[in-house]
Parts: C-alpha cells; structure tokens; sequence
C-alpha cells in the first residue's frame, strides 16, 4: 500500500490553529483581525484556512464558540451557584479573570468585538448580539428563579438585577482593557455586591 493511498496528512494542527485565531479576534476585535494576521498566526496559508475553517465570518463563528466554551464558560457556571449572590459573586469574578488571563489579550472577546463591529459586518454583530442577549437572558431567567425560591426578594426585578451585574462586569472588562489589575478590580466589585438586594 503506498503513500498516496493513506492520503496526505494535514499540515497543521486545526485545533491550535483556531486556537490561535480566538486570540486574534480577542485582541483586535472581528473588523480589525485581517486575514493575513489571521493566517500569520495560525500558521497557515489562507487557502488552508478557508478548506479548514471556511471564510473569515466562518471562522470568527467557530472562535466565538470556542471562547464561550473555554475561557468565558463563566456565565454558564455561575448560574449554577446555590444562591443568586454566589451567581452574581461568581459572574463578576469570572469576567475579572477571563479579561486578566496571563498570556492572553486584557478584556473580553465579545465585548472588545462589539466596541468594534460596525453595519458592514452584520454577521459577527448579530452574532454578538445574540451571544449577549442569551447571557442576559440565562442571569434573568436565574434570578426569577431566586425570587420564586424566596432567596431575593417577593419585590426584585429579575430583569434589572440581570443587567446591574452584566453592566457592572462589562465596566471591569473595559477597566482590564486599560490596564487595571484583578486586586483593584476585585476592590470595585466588592463594592458593587454591597447594593445587591438584601435576602
């Protein structure tokens, strides 16, 4: 049996090349990721990457999900928490440590492409808007939850306690982005938990 028979093996590693691809797209955004700092980093021709990963809209797609599973899992795990303080305690320090990953870009690939994402690119947008709106939708869903448990009050407002936290998280990404360390924002979360609801 010859070697043409077992057919020729793929010359790079596509899960290290996507890999790749999501820091990318988390530094700079899905405008300012060109194809060719796409293809630079992942080491591969952009013939490789568009037979592997499809066009750059594709592969943004296929970035996103490999950021929400990996890095920014933090919204799915914290609504798993006993309590919705734990949630809310919990979704803030999972953004904190998602934007000050060492050895990653500072801040959050979703919320640094949806600073970016003009009308032009209307693909990446909406999927950032859905992945948001999904989030929003999961916190609220979880504090409606806590409020028919008895653990927030009768009176809460699900819906504003979901967007307090997710205002509140995406203000200590945009703080990661310039440069502030977990410590001091750990201190500024800290004191926003001091006006959740009292139980």
């Amino acid at each position: 049996m010859g070697n043409a028979q077992l057919g020729r093996p793929r010359a790079f590693d596509a899960d290290e090349a996507l890999e790749k691809a999501m820091l990318v797209f988390w530094e700079h955004g899905y405008e300012g990721a060109s194809l060719s700092a796409l293809t630079e980093a992942m080491g591969i021709s952009r013939k490789s990457m568009y037979a592997a990963f499809g066009n750059k809209e594709e592969l943004f797609h296929k970035a996103l999900l490999r950021y929400v599973e990996g890095p920014a899992a933090y919204p799915v795990q914290a609504v798993q928490a006993a309590t919705a303080r734990r949630v809310a305690t919990e979704f803030l320090a999972g953004a904190m440590r998602t934007a000050t990953l060492p050895g990653h870009p500072p801040g959050c690939l979703g919320l640094r492409g949806a600073l970016t994402v003009d009308e032009s690119v209307r693909a990446a947008r909406d999927a950032l808007a859905t992945w948001r709106i999904e989030g929003h939708e999961r916190l609220r869903d979880r504090f409606r939850r806590a409020v028919d448990e008895g653990d927030l009050p009768a009176d809460a407002d699900p819906d504003l306690i979901a967007r307090y936290v997710q205002t509140v998280a995406n203000g200590l990404i945009i703080q990661a982005m310039g440069g502030t360390t977990r410590d001091e924002l750990a201190r500024v979360a800290d004191a926003a938990m001091r006006n959740w609801p009292p139980g």
